[in-house]
C-alpha cells in the first residue's frame, strides 16, 4: 500500500451520518439519452483512448462525490479479463424507490436520463465534481452492457442495461447488512463507438492516485485481472503527501508550506515546496477534477505568488531586481485544490475552471497566508527569495544570449540553419522534420527522403542535458538553438506553437546505447522546454529496422527480436543471412526510405503524455542530479536489458 504521513495528524476514517437524507425525491431530471450515441465526443471529449477512460472517471467521480459528502471511505476499480470494468464504493447507494414524477425507480432515471442526479440540490451534495448530472448515464449510453447493483435498506438491488436502455426491471437479488450500503457499476464499452476498448492500468492508476491525494484518508484500489497488477492508494497527508511524491528524487530547499481556508462555502488549500531544479511543477484541481488547462484558481495563485515575493524583496531592501511570474515558479512544486458549490467548467470534460469570483478569493488567501508565513520564517524566506532572484538573473542572461544568437543568425525565423535540408511544402500540417543523429545518417536521410514534405536536420553529437541547465545555458548550446530555429516556435516566454513549421517532429537515432541516450536527451528537452508540442502530439520516434533477413530471392526487414524469431521459424534458419543494423548510416538512402521514412511502410511511435506526474518523476530520475535513485532503478531493471553495449 502506498501511504504517506503528513505534518498534520492522520485523519480518522469518515463516519457515515445516520440520516443520509438522500431519496428519490432528491433526484431532479433535466433531459434523456438519444444524442449521446450519435455525438459521443460532445459528452466525453473524444472516442479515442482518452474518451474510453473518461467513462471510468465519470463512474469514479460519482463515488468521490459521495466521499466529499462524508458517506464513502472505500472505492475500488477492477479491470476484468472479459472487457468489463467495475467501479464500486461504500457510499449511500443510488436511491431505488419510485420517482414521484416518472413512476420508475430513481436508479433507472439516473442511469438512463441526461441531467438527472442529486447534484442540483445542494442539500444532497454541497460540493461535487459531477455537476452536470450526465456522467454515468453517458457511460451507460456508450456501453454494450451495464449492470448496476445498489446496497440499501438491507437489500441488494440489481438492474441491467444494454446500449443505455433497461434490459431488465430493477430487482432484489439478495440481502445486505443493515449498515451495508454502496453502489457497484460494471460495464463494457461499445466497440462500435470506441477506437479501442482496452483499459490501461497505468492511466487509471494515475487518476486514482490523484484522487487519493486530494481526498485524504479515502482508500482507493485498482486491480487488473489479466496481469495481476494491483495498487492501493491512501494518503492521510492529502496534498502535502502529493507534493512529497512530486519532489521525490529532487533536492527540496525547505519543508512543505501548507494552508487551508474555507470562505463563503468555498474550500481552498495549497501546498508548495521549492527544489534546487529549474522546472515548474504546478497542478491545479477543482472539486477533485484535474484542471489541466488551469483557470481562475490557478491565475489567482500565480498572481498572489508573484506579488508576495516582490513585496518581500521591497520590504527587505533587496535592490535591483523585479521578479516576473516565471521567476517565482522556477523549481516550484505546488498543488492547489479548490472545492466550489457551483463550479463553472469549460465543457463536460472539465479541464478549465471559469468562476470569475474564484480568482480574487484565491489571490487574497495566498497573499495573506504566504506573506505572513515568509515574515514568520525568515530562513525559508531567504532560501526561496534567493532562488527566485537567481532565476531572474538567469532570465536576463537568457535574454542577452537570445539577442546574441539572433545577431549571429540563429533564432531568426528569416534565416534557417544551413545544415537544415528543408522541404518545399509550406503547410505545416503536411510537413515532417526528421531530427537525425550524425552527418552520416543525415546524408542518407537527405538523399532518401521525399523532398516535397520531409525536412532533415542532422545533429552533431549529444545535446545538452537540459534537466541540469537553465535557459541561458540552453541558448549557448549550438545544436539546441539550431533545432529551435528549424522548428520555428522559439522557446521560453517567447514560445508560440502556432509558429511550428512542422506538425511531425520525428526523432531518428541509431538502435544502440548512444542512440537511446540522444533520444532521451531530445525527449527531455521537448518535455521541459517545448512541452505544448508533446501535448499536441507533434513528437514522434522513428522505428528503424533491427535486422535485414535475406534468403534466396526473399529480402525482409524486421523490427524486433520476436519478429526475427517468428520469421526464421517461417522461412527456416538454413542459408538465411541475418544482418544486424547498429546504425542508420549502415543503410543506403533507398533502404532508409523503404524502412523508416516512407509513410506507407514505416512504423513511427507518437509520444503522448498520459501521466504527467510519472513523466516528471522519470525525467528527474534518469536525467537529474541524484545518482543513488538512478543506480537503484538500473539495478532493478538490469535483467530486462536485451542488448547491452559495454
Amino acid at each position: 500500500m502506498e501511504q504517506a504521513q503528513s505534518q498534520q495528524s492522520a485523519s480518522q476514517e469518515t463516519q457515515k451520518p445516520e440520516d443520509s437524507g438522500y431519496d428519490a425525491k432528491d433526484i431532479q431530471v433535466l433531459g434523456g439519452l438519444s444524442a449521446v450515441r450519435k455525438r459521443p465526443a460532445m459528452y466525453i471529449g473524444s472516442t479515442d483512448i482518452k474518451g474510453l477512460h473518461h467513462l471510468v472517471y465519470e463512474a469514479v467521480d460519482n463515488s468521490i462525490d459521495e466521499a466529499l459528502a462524508g458517506f464513502c471511505t472505500k472505492i475500488s476499480v477492477v479491470i476484468h479479463k472479459d472487457g468489463f470494468v467495475t467501479v464500486a464504493d461504500n457510499g449511500r447507494g443510488i436511491p431505488v424507490d419510485i420517482h414521484p414524477k416518472f413512476n420508475k425507480p430513481a436508479v433507472e432515471i439516473v442511469m438512463t436520463k441526461l441531467h438527472a442526479g442529486g447534484k442540483f440540490d445542494k442539500k444532497v451534495y454541497k460540493v461535487s465534481g459531477g455537476l452536470h448530472g450526465v456522467g454515468i448515464s453517458v457511460a451507460n449510453a456508450l456501453s454494450k452492457e451495464m449492470i448496476v447493483e445498489v446496497k440499501r435498506n438491507g437489500k441488494v438491488y440489481q438492474q441491467k442495461y444494454q446500449y443505455g436502455k433497461p434490459a431488465t426491471e430493477l430487482k432484489i437479488i439478495g440481502d445486505a447488512g443493515a449498515k451495508d450500503t454502496g453502489t457497484t457499476v460494471k460495464f463494457m464499452p461499445d466497440n462500435d463507438i470506441f477506437q479501442a476498448t482496452e483499459f490501461s492500468f497505468e492511466i487509471l492508476s494515475s487518476r486514482l492516485r490523484e484522487l487519493a491525494f486530494l481526498n485524504r484518508g479515502i482508500l482507493i484500489s485498482i486491480e487488473d485481472e489479466a496481469t495481476g497488477k494491483r495498487h492501493e492508494f491512501r494518503y492521510d497527508g492529502g496534498i502535502i503527501s502529493f507534493v512529497e511524491h512530486l519532489n521525490k528524487n529532487k533536492n527540496p530547499l525547505h519543508k512543505i508550506i501548507y494552508f487551508s481556508k474555507a470562505k463563503n462555502g468555498i474550500q481552498f488549500e495549497y501546498a508548495l515546496q521549492y527544489n534546487d531544479g529549474y522546472q515548474e511543477n504546478v497542478f491545479s484541481f477543482a472539486n477533485t477534477i484535474n484542471t489541466y488547462e488551469g483557470g481562475t484558481h490557478l491565475i489567482g495563485f500565480k498572481t498572489a505568488l508573484t506579488r508576495v515575493m516582490n513585496n518581500y524583496i521591497e520590504k527587505n531592501n533587496i535592490k535591483g531586481i523585479k521578479l516576473t511570474s516565471e521567476d517565482t515558479r522556477e523549481g516550484l512544486t505546488a498543488v492547489i485544490s479548490i472545492k466550489v458549490p457551483e463550479p463553472q467548467f469549460e465543457g463536460q470534460t472539465k479541464t478549465k475552471l471559469g468562476n470569475s469570483e474564484i480568482k480574487g478569493l484565491v489571490d487574497s488567501i495566498v497573499n495573506d497566508s504566504l506573506g505572513s508565513y515568509l515574515e514568520e520564517n525568515p530562513q525559508i524566506a531567504k532560501s526561496v527569495i534567493y532562488k527566485c532572484v537567481n532565476a531572474a538573473h538567469a532570465r536576463e542572461a537568457a535574454q542577452k544570449a537570445r539577442e546574441l544568437t539572433r545577431r549571429k543568425g540563429a533564432l531568426n525565423h528569416g534565416s534557417l540553419p544551413g545544415k537544415l535540408a528543408d522541404c518545399s511544402e509550406k503547410d505545416p500540417a503536411k510537413c515532417e522534420l526528421f531530427i537525425v543523429e550524425g552527418d552520416s545518417a543525415g546524408g542518407s536521410a537527405k538523399m532518401g527522403r521525399n523532398r516535397q514534405f520531409q525536412a532533415v536536420l542532422p545533429l552533431r553529437g549529444k545535446i545538452l542535458n537540459v534537466e541540469k541547465a537553465r535557459l541561458n545555458k540552453i541558448f549557448e548550446n549550438e545544436e539546441i538553438t539550431t533545432m529551435v530555429t528549424a522548428i520555428g516556435t522559439s522557446v521560453g516566454e517567447e514560445f508560440d506553437i502556432t509558429k511550428a513549421r512542422y506538425r511531425k517532429l520525428v526523432i531518428m537515432t541509431d538502435a544502440d546505447v548512444d542512440g537511446s541516450h540522444i533520444r532521451t536527451l531530445l525527449l527531455t528537452f521537448f518535455y521541459r522546454y517545448l512541452h505544448p508540442l508533446v501535448e499536441a502530439g507533434y513528437i514522434y520516434i522513428a522505428q528503424p529496422p533491427l535486422y535485414k533477413v535475406a534468403k534466396g530471392k526473399l529480402t525482409k526487414y524486421v523490427y524486433s527480436d520476436q519478429e526475427l524469431e517468428n520469421l526464421l521459424k517461417e522461412i527456416g534458419r538454413e542459408d538465411a543471412n541475418v544482418q544486424r543494423y547498429k546504425g542508420l548510416g549502415e543503410m543506403n538512402p533507398q533502404q532508409l526510405w523503404d524502412t523508416t521514412m516512407d509513410p506507407d511502410n514505416r512504423t513511427i511511435l507518437q509520444v503522448t503524455l498520459q501521466d504527467a506526474v510519472e513523466a516528471d518523476k522519470m525525467f528527474t530520475l534518469l536525467m537529474g542530479d541524484q545518482v543513488e535513485p538512478r543506480r537503484k532503478f538500473i539495478e532493478m531493471h538490469a535483467k530486462e536489458v536485451i542488448n547491452l553495449d559495454v
